[in-house]
């Protein structure tokens, strides 16, 4: 194959790319990234990107000088372990186990290297210029990602035939980020998922958040982390390309104490992994619980429903709510309930049995993983969708993960022609429980100072036939 993905996108303008010399992991954590598992795409010719921003600006990457000091705001370099590190060899998915894998192509020695370009991609409500990045490895495969927040807008993978599609939701234009919000790959924090009330003690301190979700605080309020603009430095190397995010987040901002330095890095590897590492430290304690909130559907993020889909979850226990979707406290084993995925099955074979009101005809769940050790990377979740071939494979060192159907995508939200209605979309979100700032007995989300936040996710694409 002598014309790739990236070569036709060259060919037609649609990027403007620079290979940068400072590396992401020299520049952030002091040391090269370790990408253990070489999975190389089959790369096939293909027409111009029609979707990526022209006049891309060529950006060359940030010295290492500039970057977070290591000790204070980076998170610690991760592997993404393979899955039989991180799991049980029972807890392995049924699909990758009986599946034909599709062999990749050996590359020849001018294979592209990873890259960087970066363009305007539109303007918020109050003028504010929003850039959009194009992180390519040297597969192919890309991913792009606003500054404004740290919105994973569009995550380009191959199909079983080889052919690039986006598997990540998006909107087309900034304002509608604004004022939709269904949080559509955005960065979430400083307290993703809910609190209740609004409310929690701390230090014989009683804080008030906004509340946005009924009675309850939800996704750190009316301007959370979704709602401003980071500031982006993207480098690339011979491991893959990477854009590191920083927010401080002011004392009071939103309501909660402290000032917030926080730290988020998306790294797409040359392994097809996109990883997400996260830290934050604090001036006075508070609660943190950052996590991605993309909306995937493998089949395509126009494709329809992920009913299909088939998922397994590295989980024996959830936890149950009240009526606001607020945990009640218990954790509930998922042995007879629908919400038992230890062995893969699609997604809609069991859905229909939720039928509790306030999940709205769906899975809206904190799922308890089955880690081996606490803090340590293990297998998430495996989700594979049929009709194209294409699997994600989640790795993270969170306590659990929102597994959300899009229950309440209700139609009112488009992109051009397509509807995205209900079920049409999915979410895996990696984190700590809802809630915990008012239950003691969950693992605790306090960050002290002195502390560092850290938390990192891995998503692994590949494809079966």
């Amino acid at each position: 194959m002598k014309k790739s993905v990236f070569a036709a996108a060259l060919a037609c303008g649609a990027l403007a790319t620079v290979a940068a010399d400072a590396t992401f992991a020299q520049s952030l954590f002091g040391r090269r990234p370790l990408f253990r598992r070489a999975t190389p795409w089959i790369v096939v010719e293909t027409a111009p990107c029609e979707c990526a921003p022209v006049a891309a600006a060529a950006v060359e990457a940030a010295p290492a000088a500039e970057a977070a000091p290591a000790a204070e705001t980076a998170p610690a370099a991760q592997e993404a372990a393979p899955a039989a590190e991180t799991a049980p060899a029972a807890q392995e998915v049924a699909v990758a186990k009986s599946a034909e894998v599709a062999q990749p192509e050996v590359k020849e020695a001018e294979a592209m290297k990873a890259s960087f370009s970066v363009a305007e991609f539109g303007k918020t409500q109050e003028g504010e210029t929003v850039q959009i990045f194009t992180l390519t490895n040297a597969n192919g495969v890309n991913a792009k990602i606003l500054d404004f927040g740290g919105v994973l807008y569009e995550m380009n993978v191959p199909d079983k035939d080889g052919n690039l599609g986006n598997v990540s939701c998006n909107y087309p234009t900034v304002p509608e980020y604004q004022t939709v919000r269904p949080y559509f790959g955005s960065l979430v924090g400083r307290y993703g998922n809910r609190i209740a009330k609004g409310k929690f003690t701390l230090d014989g301190v009683e804080y008030t958040l906004p509340v946005n979700n009924g009675e309850n605080a939800l996704h750190g309020g009316l301007k959370g982390f979704d709602q401003v603009i980071w500031a982006a430095t993207p480098a690339a190397d011979e491991n893959g390309a990477s854009l590191t995010l920083k927010y401080t987040a002011k004392d009071g901002e939103e309501g909660y104490p402290g000032n917030l330095d926080v730290v988020a890095v998306y790294t797409l590897g040359n392994d097809n992994t996109l990883k997400i590492d996260y830290a934050a430290t604090t001036d006075k304690a508070t609660p943190v619980n950052l996590t991605n909130h993309t909306f995937w559907n493998l089949g395509g993020s126009t494709s329809g429903t992920i009913r299909d889909h088939v998922l397994q979850l590295n989980a024996s226990r959830y936890l149950p709510t009240d009526g606001g979707l607020i945990p009640t406290g218990e954790v509930a084993s998922v042995e007879g309930t629908p919400l038992d995925f230890r062995t893969a099955k699609p997604i809609g074979q069991d859905i229909d049995k939720i039928t509790e009101e306030q999940f709205n005809g769906g899975y809206d769940h904190c799922i308890v993983l089955d880690q081996a050790k606490e803090g340590e990377m293990g297998l998430c979740a495996i989700v594979k969708d049929p009709k194209t071939g294409r699997v994600m494979k989640i790795e993270t060192t969170e306590p659990a993960v929102q597994f959300y159907s899009g229950n309440f995508l209700d139609g009112s939200t488009k992109v051009g022609d397509y509807v995205y209605a209900k079920h049409t979309a999915f979410c895996l979100e990696t984190q700590h429980y809802p809630n915990s700032p008012n239950q003691p007995e969950f693992p605790s989300t306090i960050l002290k100072p002195g502390e560092t936040y850290r938390h990192t996710t891995v998503h692994t694409f590949s494809v079966e036939k």
